[in-house]
C-alpha cells in the first residue's frame, strides 16, 4: 500500500466545479500528488488517448468528476451529446483504469438517476424502480451506467470502484451561462443583473413550488474524499455489490420560492419576484436520504444561506476578474 502522501491521484474534470473543489480539498489535506489534464491535453471520449494516459502515468486513485453537465434547457437541447459524451468518458476511464491496475476509483453521479416520482426522501434502494424525468433522461441513463460499470468491474475483477450521487451542487466554479446553467447560478446572475440595472422585477421559470436540496460544492469534495478513504470492509458493510452507490446531500430541501427569496436577500435585490408558470417545473421534489452517508461518519456542514453568500462572492469575483485583465 502506498504512503498516503506519495499516492498519485488523478482528478478527471479538475477544471469543473466539483473537480476543482476536490483538488482544493486534497491540496489542503496534503494528500498525494494531484495529476490532471485539460480537455485540450486529453480527450476523455477517445479511448486510445485515455489508454495512453493510464499506461504512462502510474495512477493510484481516480476521482471521476469529468462529465458533460447542464440544466433543463441544456439537457433538452443536447440529449445526444449528454448521453454519448458521458457514456464514453466513464467507460474509457473505468476500463483503462482497470487495465492499468488502478485499484481504487470514485465515480461521481447525480441525484437525477432516481425515478421522477419517487418516495421522498429518495434512498439508494429506489434506483431503477420507475421512469426517469424526461428532460434529463439521457444524462441520468449515462450516470446509472457509470454506477453499473463500477459494480461490474468490482464483481468480475475485484476492483474497489465506488460511486457517490450528489444532490444539486453550487458554489465557486459554477456555470453562470444565461441558458445552460442550473437554478442557483442562474438565479444569482439574474438577481445580480436586476440589482445592477434597478429592474422592477425578476421573472423565474415555473411555479416556484418544486422542492430542491442544495449542497455546497466544498462539502461535496469533503464527502468524496471521506468515501474514497474509507476502509474497504467498512464501505462494503454499508453497501451491496449491486447497489453500491452512496447519496451525498444535506437531508433538507427548500421550495424554489424560498430559494429565490434567499438569493434575493444575499444579492441585495429589493424588487419583485414573479413566476412564469408556463415554463417547466421539472421534478416536483428531489430530496435525498443521506442515512447511508451519515452512518459512514459524514454530514454536510455548510448552511444554505452561508453557502449562497460564498457562491455570490465567487460570482462577483469571477465577473470582476475579466474587467481587471482588460483594464
Amino acid at each position: 500500500m502506498h504512503n498516503i502522501n506519495s499516492k498519485r491521484i488523478y482528478v478527471a474534470g479538475h477544471n469543473g466545479m466539483v473537480g476543482s473543489a476536490i483538488v482544493r480539498f486534497l491540496l489542503k489535506r496534503g494528500q498525494g500528488k494531484i495529476i490532471s489534464r485539460s480537455h485540450d491535453e486529453l480527450d476523455l471520449t477517445d479511448q486510445a488517448q485515455v489508454k495512453d494516459f493510464f499506461s504512462s502515468e502510474r495512477i493510484d486513485e481516480v476521482y471521476l468528476a469529468a462529465a458533460r453537465v447542464g440544466g433543463i434547457h441544456a439537457n433538452n437541447t443536447y440529449p445526444a451529446e449528454f448521453i454519448y459524451q458521458n457514456l464514453m468518458i466513464e467507460a474509457n476511464i473505468v476500463h483503462e483504469a482497470y487495465r492499468a491496475g488502478v485499484n481504487r476509483l470514485l465515480f461521481l453521479g447525480s441525484s437525477c438517476i432516481y425515478p421522477r416520482i419517487a418516495e421522498q426522501p429518495m434512498n439508494e434502494e429506489c434506483l431503477l424502480t420507475g421512469k426517469l424525468e424526461p428532460t434529463n433522461e439521457p444524462y441520468a441513463i449515462a450516470k446509472i451506467a457509470g454506477i453499473k460499470l463500477c459494480e461490474s468491474y468490482n464483481r468480475q475483477y475485484g476492483t474497489d470502484y465506488r460511486s457517490v450521487m450528489p444532490t444539486n451542487l453550487y458554489g465557486p466554479g459554477d456555470n453562470y451561462h444565461p441558458e445552460n446553467s442550473h437554478v442557483i447560478p442562474a438565479l444569482i446572475r439574474r438577481f445580480h443583473e436586476a440589482r445592477e440595472s434597478n429592474a422592477a422585477s425578476v421573472v423565474i421559470w415555473g411555479s416556484g413550488t418544486p422542492r430542491r436540496e442544495f449542497l455546497y460544492v466544498d462539502d461535496m469534495a469533503a464527502a468524496c474524499v471521506h468515501v474514497m478513504n474509507l476502509e474497504r470492509s467498512i464501505y462494503d458493510a454499508h453497501t451491496e455489490p449491486m447497489q453500491s452507490h452512496i447519496n451525498v446531500g444535506t437531508g433538507e430541501d427548500v421550495t424554489i420560492r424560498e430559494l429565490a427569496a434567499l438569493i434575493g436577500k444575499v444579492v441585495g435585490y429589493e424588487g419583485k419576484i414573479e413566476y412564469d408558470a408556463t415554463k417547466p417545473d421539472g421534478t416536483p421534489r428531489k430530496l435525498l436520504s443521506v442515512d447511508r452517508l451519515n452512518s459512514l461518519g459524514w454530514t454536510a456542514s455548510t448552511a444554505l444561506q452561508d453557502g449562497l453568500g460564498k457562491a455570490y462572492a465567487a460570482y462577483v469575483a469571477s465577473i470582476q476578474e475579466p474587467a481587471r485583465l482588460h483594464a
